[in-house]
């Protein structure tokens, strides 16, 4: 979840006073406190003998560690929480959440076996099921993969249940699934759930199509396509 945590954080902090500041402390460190020379003896400045342009970004490397410790789950706060300093908390937040290359590969190859393997749930509706695919969707962007706009549609489409079978034919053949996005298909194919929906309520009575056409010679053939 770093990726996500990452773009969360730094949106919530370009939207706060002095934000690059914070973010340069974040980036590059904390303001490193100059010395003066003091009756032979070299030390380093306290905070009231800084410039007023060191003080503000001194208060800055502190409010973007506050902001940073505030925006932590629970389980990782208490490893970072003896660091008090932004980048370093950044830097350790990073290993712990996104860990090596190897298990950010792990990851995406684990989104990839969920992308091909996602179908269907047996009795959700049309809404569900659109609300899941998106929840895999950002999954995968917040991992930086990228898939193509026609693969993803061909999976929305192709995993529906079947009897949405006559509605994913008239999409396919009525918009251009290379420019169309799955919001868009959605959005067509909710205006024919009622229908749907009572295809599969007849299905469910009549299990055998044969049985179905003789009882309801009304439904045209397509809807009889059983599919397994």
């Amino acid at each position: 979840m770093y990726n996500s945590w990452h773009n969360h954080m730094l949106l919530y902090i370009k939207g706060k006073e002095h934000d690059r500041m914070m973010l340069n402390s974040i980036e590059h460190g904390p303001l490193v406190y100059g010395t003066i020379k003091e009756n032979g003896v070299t030390r380093k400045k306290t905070y009231e003998e800084l410039t007023d342009a060191e003080k503000l970004q001194d208060n800055c490397d502190i409010k973007a560690t506050n902001i940073i410790l505030q925006g932590l789950p629970p389980e990782v706060y208490s490893l970072v929480n003896h660091h008090h300093v932004a980048i370093e908390i950044w830097d350790q937040v990073k290993l712990l959440m996104q860990g090596t290359k190897l298990s950010q590969q792990e990851c995406e190859c684990k989104l990839y076996d969920d992308f091909d393997r996602f179908t269907s749930v047996k009795g959700e509706s049309l809404h569900e099921y659109y609300l899941r695919f998106p929840q895999l969707m950002n999954d995968m962007h917040t991992t930086r993969m990228t898939m193509q706009q026609v693969q993803v549609n061909t999976k929305f489409l192709n995993t529906l249940p079947p009897e949405w079978s006559k509605f994913v034919t008239d999409v396919k053949l009525a918009r251009n699934l290379h420019t169309t996005s799955y919001d868009q298909l959605y959005a067509y194919l909710s205006q024919h759930e009622a229908h749907a929906t009572e295809v599969r309520l007849m299905r469910e009575r009549f299990p055998d199509p044969v049985a179905l056409i003789a009882n309801n010679p009304h439904i045209p053939s397509y809807h009889t396509n059983y599919q397994s």
